[in-house]
């Protein structure tokens, strides 16, 4: 790690204490990880772009937020980081530089970022406000533990001090002597643990003394003494081989003698040097003992020199020494020798004398004095990134008083390197005090830990170490090595979110990955931005950046397959190369619930009894009341350890009797809820704790008086389902969750009503109880119910007053109450009442009956009814009655007639006069009452007195009496009679009421009036008795001799009593024939009617386009609206058939009788039979016909008859004629008949196959599909006439255009539009005839408008030809746009033909094909129609005024054929066998055989297959054309495939490239050509072309790598007769060799003369194609015989060059030896026997006879 400050170390220390999680550091690399400074085999993948793409796009998906400080810009960019220069390594840090940038090296936040950002706060961002208040919590704490880590840091050193001046003193008193100072023990006890305040390091949990010091502590301290220290004292064993003390010294002093005086001859000698323990933790200084630089390679002469003579020759040395006496430079003596100089840094010390007491420390040696210091001492980086280069300078200072060479050896590691040294003078010698600067630069590939060190050689025998070290503080999180997810059910899912922080001082980036996963084989394959899973374990995000400070937080999923116990090992690793482990652990649990405790009895179902067949537990409840509540308890353990969500469900039991043993299947188990249950349990969902005892209150609370049987289910809520070890290992596991039913209680209730009696249960009050007296009556209510009533009582107040009392209150089980009843009757009578109590929660209520009788004062009459008898109108009447008060109370009374009967009759005033008609009768009393009526109306008189009585019953009298006089009246005084016809009786009815009582006599007489002479009436019967009210029917016969209208005649009714006779009049209108003649279409509704006598516009249309040959039928409807029987008949003038048409009848063709009756031919002897029928209505040969199908009969009365009148036609045209209708003595009906028929009677069908409905449309003519640019086809067609008249057609074809601009043709003619021509297409004139001269044109006039010109003069001549019409000699047309006439594609010979009536006559269409453009490659349909327009020669057929008349030319539909056909172009299709192309792959080095030595081949052909398919409908005639190299054979083809030609000889001459012979292919058929390319030395040699020179269809292309080909393009040509051709594209590629030398020149030097000297050179082909090569030896300069350059081997092969792999290549020695002093240049090529480009190779040396160039170990 980086060295820090004290204060950067306390800072790491608190942060360290206050979050314990995972510290990036790099003291104890984990197993598996190497350092930095070791080179790993992933360095590759972790250093190649591809990952580098990788790991960008997984690190960006992630999205960051980032405070304004991570945004912030830096003040200067940072420097990118360079690739790791080994491959192996683990560092990635250069590739996150490079993808993050400052984002990834960015800095943490400082004390003076920190400082601004808490001075500058007040910003209106509410999360950079928080952000800034957690930011100065932090660092307040961060003070405050400083401030504490600083005061415990003070008081340990404190404490020290003090330790230590106690330690001296205590050492000064014992006085420690020279032996102690090598034994390195301490000296005295240690004071330490006195000097420290322990309480105050417990309270910052620090070790104080008394953790680590058993001893107890003294209560007062010892008196001092003297005494040694343990440690000084001698042992047994010491004692025994110790030596004296004199003794010792003596021996000392001997051996620094010794040594004094070997140093003076000495001459190497060696300094100090700093030593470094790589590892982090060893930073100290050593120092090394003493050594000799060398020694004497003989020793023996020291114990053969005695020391007299040793002492003589030491002097006679340095006599001889003393003549050469000089000063010698220093610079060539050791350093910080007598005579190398002194050093500046370390002034020389004396040594001390040699006493009691020596120095506790060794003397410094003057070897350890070093030459050169290293500032700085040792070289650090921190703050690093991958990417940049850092440099940093290190001086060398001298620091000896000589000047000094030094030779610094480079670092070891790539991630160091040196740079050229910066001297202060010349020669590289640095003078005493002066300094060298070499630049060290760091290459960091990683963000890990980096040590090397930096080797100074200089006189001194110690090498100069100055470390190299890179630091970097590594993050720290806080996420705990083990995650515990906890429990989970198997199959489910849970997710656990984990805090993780980086309380370090660095940005860090990490991956996640399973630990069967490291090392990975490739980052790009783990680096995924989701889940990292190691089932049944996941954790996200696998990949993720974290700023110090920062946090995030890692999600991991759990979701356990199996029960037990989970545990899972990832390894989240660092950009700084460091690793650690994760354990993940989890354990995975199934639903586990049990019922443990059910409140009351154990229930048990009854023998017998069905229960649910799937519930678990069963509970009954004892039978409650309505509305009542029992409760039970239940307590259900979840024996898991995972929450469970859960809600109650309702449902009907599934009941089902099951025979002993049986079992019952799941499709009898329906679940349907249970709406109307009166079970309840709380809480109805939650959730259940893990391992916990759950409290339920299961409640039967009845509603309904029935028993209640229900299942209780808890329901999980989604659970998952756990995946079968089937399932899984299939691949088929999916993460399904869903409701599960666990526990199922079945749960029973019944349902009793409450026990309520009462005592008694009705009341009935004895006797009769005068109204207004208050009744009393005592009874009980008893309350036989488990739960308590409360009841409440109701009251009656409407006649009487009905009240309990008390009147509410409650009666606890099995009490009874005592309650009084209080009648008071307000209505005389009996009275029954039900008195009602409601109880609570009571469906219906408890019911009192009581019965009672009420009476008041009573009255009654003497007589039941008052009966008046019959009266006459006008008559008075009295009767008398009696009233009589029978009761004991005094009754007030009042007698009237009933209203109800007034508003009956309806009168206002009642007839009746009563006297007294009111009083008051005392008890028992009596009085009379006369009641008079007056007959003042003839009625029945029904009527009811009413007596009323105050407060008592009302009596009612009713009375009887009838008013009348005699009354007899017809119910209709006029008749009128309907339906009257002349001479035809009529009958109609009369009726005769008497209306009184009374029998009544009357008679009929005679009819009067002015018309009764010619009418006759007769009335039956005429005389007769009414009874009383009798109605009489009578019956009325008229007949009517006139038709006038019949309206004064009266027939008189006399009837006794009576004075005025009753008068019937009758009416009437007598009407005559009447014929209705309608004429409607067949199957329509619309009808033209017309009527005798009402003149209206009688049209008989058959319609104006009837197409020819099909049958058109009206109907002709005579409707008799009379009795009158009458005869009919119908006649055409004109256009008449024969009346046998339909008499005649189709002779039976000649055939067995079973075939006679299937259903096809009898539909065909009805199509024959209407054939026949319409030619034999037709045979009259007028064009057109009308036949009806009963032409007379007779009209019975009210008769409606149908007559179907038939028209046809069999030439176009407008016809006219008149049907007459003649009905009895009616006039006859002249009914115009028109009708117009339209079509073509031209066709190219036979007339027994044209339909009868419709009209059949002429065939298309197709003439198929034929090649671009043919010949022409032509089709023959023959044209019958089934018409009458002779048809001249002028054909004229056209092709389909479709424009929106182009809508209709303006078409001008002068004269006719198509005249009379003769056989060579001339126009004839000639007279104008009625019968068959000059054609007159006249088009309809509505598609056309016409301009005539008439002449001046007129020709007077007979009738006929008085009026002729003026020829038309210009004539313009406006007619519909459909296409443009065209005579290149079709055409029709003749063009003028005449079809003769009745005959036939033939035509030719041909078809020429076009020729399309090679763009088109597929067929084109071409369409047209020929257009046959119709005239007609003679003019008698073309009119006959008022009967006929017909269009022609434009006028009339011409004859329409259409024309089809497809053009498509010569082509056929083509199959390739390799590849989909027609490419050929060959090689140069194919052209040398196996054996080289046998020669190059001249030519090589490679043949491909080419399958000719065609797939169209008519043959292809082609030839092949194809030039060299290329060429093509048709060996594959038949004889038949070849085109018959007129002197075909089979002849033998040379091969050529193309096939000219001309092949043909059949339609759907095949053939297979060969095609052939032909490799030559000649094609090879035209790589050597220039560019200008190339041949057409030659390319030369080369790739990046090096590789050489000749690509040949040509197209094979398919040439069809019709001049068309067809290309298939030939390709050839041929790969050449491409001979490099890795050198271009190879300089010798200057060499020995007659010395042969080496060099090597590589051959290289870079191309796929073996070389053949030979070495050529260019001109020598200067040319001599003997040859001094030679090349070994000088030929040889080389291989091809394989796919994605570096060049083959060959080692050329090339020898050298020089045969004189001279410069030697010569000239090699290497050639290619495939004609590859020649290779240079220039050669140079020098000779010389210096035997300094001579080379070692040869001669």
């Amino acid at each position: 790690m980086e060295t820090r400050s004290s204060k950067t170390r306390r800072s790491l220390a608190s942060r360290t204490n206050e979050c314990q999680g995972t510290m990036w550091a790099p003291t104890s690399p984990p197993a598996g990880s190497s350092s930095p400074s070791q080179p790993t085999w992933k360095s590759s993948l972790y250093s190649s772009l591809a990952y580098s793409e990788a790991f960008h796009y997984s690190f960006a998906a992630r999205p960051r937020r980032l405070t304004q400080l991570a945004l912030a810009q830096r003040p200067e960019p940072q420097l990118l980081r360079l690739r790791p220069s080994s491959l192996r390594t683990q560092d990635i840090s250069h590739l996150l530089t490079g993808v993050f940038r400052n984002l990834y090296s960015a800095e943490v936040i400082g004390d003076e970022v920190s400082a601004s950002l808490i001075k500058a706060r007040g910003s209106e961002n509410e999360r950079h406000e928080e952000f800034v208040d957690q930011l100065q919590q932090i660092r307040e704490l961060y003070k405050q533990r400083l401030d504490e880590f600083e005061m415990l840091e003070r008081h340990i050193t404190q404490a020290q001090a003090r330790a230590i001046a106690e330690n001296e003193r205590v050492m000064s008193q014992a006085g420690v002597q020279d032996l102690e100072s090598l034994v390195r023990l301490p000296p005295v006890k240690s004071v330490s643990r006195w000097c420290i305040d322990s309480e105050l390091l417990r309270k910052h949990h620090l070790i104080s003394p008394e953790d680590y010091y058993t001893d107890t502590v003294p209560f007062h301290s010892a008196p001092k003494g003297i005494s040694l220290p343990g440690c000084s004292k001698l042992t047994f064993s010491c004692e025994k081989r110790s030596v004296q003390k004199k003794e010792l010294n003596k021996k000392l002093e001997d051996s620094c003698r010794k040594k004094l005086a070997e140093f003076e001859d000495e001459l190497d000698h060696t300094v100090d040097s700093l030593t470094w323990n790589l590892t982090p933790k060893a930073k100290e200084r050593t120092r090394e003992p003493l050594k000799k630089a060398s020694q004497p390679r003989n020793k023996n002469w020291m114990n053969h020199l005695r020391v007299p003579q040793r002492e003589l020759d030491r002097l006679l040395l340095a006599r001889m020494e003393s003549r050469n006496h000089f000063l010698k430079n220093p610079r060539f003596f050791p350093p910080n020798t007598r005579y190398g100089g002194k050093s500046l840094v370390f002034p020389p010390k004396k040594p001390a004398p040699i006493g009691e007491f020596q120095s506790t420390e060794p003397e410094q040696s003057c070897a350890d004095t070093p030459v050169f210091l290293a500032k700085p001492p040792i070289g650090f980086f921190t703050d690093y990134e991958i990417g940049p280069v850092y440099e940093m300078v290190i001086a060398l200072q001298n620091t000896t008083t000589t000047s000094r060479y030094l030779r610094v050896l480079p670092p070891s590691t790539p991630y160091f390197a040196l740079g050229l040294g910066m001297f202060p003078g010349k020669g590289g010698m640095v003078a005493p005090g002066m300094t060298c600067q070499y630049i060290v630069q760091f290459f960091p590939d990683c963000l890990g830990d980096f040590d090397d060190f930096i080797l100074v050689e200089t006189q001194s025998a110690h090498t100069l170490l100055i470390p190299l070290q890179a630091r970097r503080p590594p993050p720290v999180l806080t996420l705990s090595p083990v995650l515990d997810c906890g429990y989970c059910l198997i199959g489910g899912v849970k997710m656990t979110r984990f805090i993780c922080k980086n309380v370090g001082f660095s940005v860090g980036r990490f991956c996640i990955m399973p630990k069967t996963s490291w090392p990975p084989l490739s980052f790009k394959a783990i680096a995924t931005v989701g889940f990292v899973e190691q089932p049944p374990f996941g954790i996200l995000p696998s990949v993720f950046e974290l700023a110090p400070g920062h946090a995030i937080l890692v999600e991991v999923l759990f979701s356990p397959k199996s029960l037990g116990k989970a545990e899972q090992t990832f390894i989240i690793m660092c950009d700084n190369c460091q690793i650690k482990e994760l354990v993940t652990i989890g354990i995975g649990q199934l639903i586990a619930l049990d019922l443990i405790y059910i409140s009351g009895e154990k229930s048990q179902p009854d023998p017998g009894e069905l229960t649910d067949l799937t519930a678990q537990h069963f509970i009954r409840f004892e039978p409650e009341n309505l509305r009542s509540t029992a409760r039970k308890q239940l307590i259900i353990r979840n024996a898991t350890h995972v929450e469970l969500a859960f809600y109650w469900q309702i449902m009907k039991p599934n009941l089902q009797p099951l025979m002993p043993g049986e079992t019952f299947s799941m499709d009898s188990i329906k679940c349907y809820p249970d709406k109307e249950t009166a079970f309840s349990i709380m809480p109805r969902k939650g959730v259940l704790s893990p391992h916990t005892d759950h409290e339920f209150i299961l409640s039967f609370s009845p509603h309904e008086l029935r028993d209640f049987h229900s299942v209780l289910q808890m329901v999980l809520e989604e659970v998952p389902e756990p995946v079968s070890s089937e399932a899984e290992s299939l691949g088929h596991s999916s993460y399904s969750v869903d409701d599960v039913i666990v526990l199922e209680i079945e749960v029973k209730g019944s349902v009793e009503p409450f026990q309520v009696l009462l005592e008694p249960y009705a009341l009935i009050i004895p006797g009769e109880n005068y109204i207004g007296i208050n009744v009393k009556k005592a009874f009980k209510m008893w309350n036989n119910s488990k739960s308590p009533i409360r009841y409440l009582w109701g009251k009656i107040s409407d006649c009487h007053i009905i009240e309990v009392e008390p009147g509410t209150g409650v009666i606890e089980p099995s009490e009874v109450g005592d309650f009084e009843l209080n009648f008071t009757g307000g209505v005389p009578g009996p009275t029954s009442q039900d008195l009602l109590c409601e109880i609570e929660d009571s469906p219906s209520p408890v019911v009192l009956h009581i019965e009672a009788v009420f009476k008041g004062p009573a009255l009654i009459i003497n007589v039941s009814a008052l009966q008046f008898g019959l009266l006459r109108l006008g008559q008075k009447a009295t009767n008398s009655i009696q009233i009589r008060n029978v009761s004991q109370l005094p009754a007030t009374w009042r007698m009237k007639e009933s209203p109800v009967s007034l508003q009956e009759r309806p009168e206002d005033v009642s007839p009746f006069d009563i006297e007294p008609s009111s009083g008051q009768l005392h008890s028992l009393g009596e009085c009379r009452v006369d009641i008079t009526l007056e007959a003042l109306h003839c009625q029945h008189l029904e009527t009811v007195l009413e007596l009323e009585v105050e407060n008592g019953a009302w009596s009612y009298l009713p009375v009887y009496a009838e008013v009348q006089k005699p009354h007899v009246y017809l119910q209709s005084s006029q008749v009128e009679v309907r339906n009257l016809y002349l001479g035809v009786p009529t009958k109609t009815t009369i009726t005769l009421i008497n209306g009184t009582l009374l029998p009544t006599q009357f008679h009929w007489g005679k009819l009067l009036g002015h018309q009764a002479e010619f009418c006759m009436v007769t009335v039956s019967p005429k005389h007769g008795l009414l009874g009383p009210s009798e109605e009489c029917q009578l019956k009325l016969e008229l007949t009517a001799h006139t038709q006038e209208e019949l309206t004064h005649l009266a027939l008189p009714c006399h009837v006794s009593g009576m004075k005025k006779p009753l008068v019937l009049g009758i009416s009437g209108k007598p009407q005559g024939l009447q014929v209705a003649i309608t004429i409607s279409k067949e199957s329509s509704d619309c009808s033209t009617e017309q009527w005798p006598g009402h003149p209206k516009e009688l049209r008989l249309d058959f319609g104006s386009a009837v197409p020819l040959r099909t049958r058109v039928t009206r109907q002709l409807i005579l409707t008799n609206r009379s009795p009158i029987r009458t005869r009919f008949s119908l006649k055409f003038e004109y256009f008449g058939s024969p009346q046998n048409s339909l008499s005649k009848k189709t002779s039976l063709p000649n055939m067995p009788p079973a075939l006679l009756k299937t259903v096809r031919m009898q539909e065909h002897l009805a199509k024959r039979e209407q054939l026949d029928f319409m030619e034999s209505m037709l045979s009259h040969g007028k064009g057109a016909a009308f036949f009806p199908h009963f032409s007379q009969g007779m009209l019975g009365p009210y008769q409606q008859l149908c007559i179907d009148i038939t028209g046809c036609a069999n030439m176009w045209g407008e016809y006219w004629d008149n049907l007459i209708c003649t009905v009895g003595d009616l006039l006859p009906e002249v009914i115009p008949v028109h009708m117009a028929a339209v079509g073509c009677p031209i066709s190219s069908l036979r007339t027994t196959s044209y339909t009868i409905d419709q009209a059949q449309k002429e065939p298309a003519m197709r003439f198929g599909t034929q090649v671009s640019g043919g010949d022409t086809v032509t089709r023959t067609l023959r044209l019958n006439n089934s018409s009458p008249c002779d048809i001249r057609l002028d054909w004229e074809t056209y092709v389909p255009e479709d424009k929106e601009d182009r809508l209709v043709e303006l078409l001008v003619f002068y004269g006719p539009p198509f005249p009379l021509r003769d056989q060579a297409g001339n126009e004839l004139v000639c007279p104008d005839t009625p019968e068959g001269g000059c054609l007159l044109w006249s088009p309809g006039p509505s598609s056309s408008s016409e301009f005539s010109h008439e002449t001046d003069s007129s020709v007077e001549g007979s009738s006929s030809a008085s009026n002729r019409v003026a020829q038309k000699l210009i004539s313009v047309i406006l007619q519909a746009h459909e296409g443009v006439p065209s005579g290149h594609l079709y055409c029709i010979s003749p063009k003028q033909v005449v079809v003769p009536a009745g005959g036939s006559s033939t035509i030719y269409i041909s078809f020429t094909p076009m020729v399309l453009s090679p763009e088109i490659l597929h067929k084109v349909e071409c369409t047209g129609y020929a257009l046959g327009f119709m005239s007609l020669d003679s003019k008698v057929e073309r009119e006959i005024p008022g009967k006929r008349h017909r269009l022609q030319d434009f006028a009339v539909g011409p004859l329409k054929l259409d024309l089809h056909s497809y053009v498509r172009p010569a082509q056929l299709s083509v199959e390739l066998d390799y590849g989909g192309s027609m490419e050929f792959q060959c090689q140069a080095s194919d052209l040398i055989p196996e054996q080289p030595c046998s020669g190059v081949l001249s030519e090589l052909v490679t043949t491909h297959h080419l399958k000719l398919t065609n797939t169209t409908e008519i043959p292809h005639y082609f030839r092949l054309m194809v030039s060299r190299p290329f060429s093509v054979s048709q060996d594959g083809a038949s004889q038949d495939h070849r085109a018959p030609g007129p002197g075909q000889k089979q002849e033998c001459e040379e091969e050529t490239a193309s096939a000219d012979k001309q092949l043909v292919l059949q339609a759907q058929e095949n053939m297979l050509v060969n095609v052939s390319f032909s490799l030559s030395l000649e094609l090879l040699s035209y790589q050597k072309l220039p560019a200008d020179q190339t041949l057409p269809g030659v390319d030369i292309q080369q790739s990046a790598s090096g590789e050489r080909e000749m690509v040949f393009t040509q197209n094979l040509l398919l040439e069809y007769t019709n001049q068309t051709t067809q290309v298939v594209p030939l390709r050839a590629v041929v790969a050449v060799p491409e001979l490099q030398l890795s050198t271009s020149w190879v300089d010798f030097g200057t060499c020995f003369v007659s010395q042969q000297r080496v060099r090597e050179v590589y051959l290289m082909n870079l191309s796929g194609c073996r070389s053949y090569w030979t070495m050529l030896m260019g001109q020598q300069e200067p040319a001599k015989a003997a040859v001094a350059f030679r090349v070994s081997p000088n030929s040889g092969l080389l291989e091809a060059r394989s796919a994605n792999a570096p060049p083959t290549s060959i080692a050329l020695q090339v020898f050298f030896t020089a045969r004189s002093s001279e410069l030697y240049e010569s000239t090699m090529v290497v050639e290619g026997v495939l004609g590859e480009k020649s290779c240079t190779l220039r050669l140079r040396g020098q000779g010389s006879y210096d035997e300094r160039y001579m080379l070692p170990h040869q001669p």
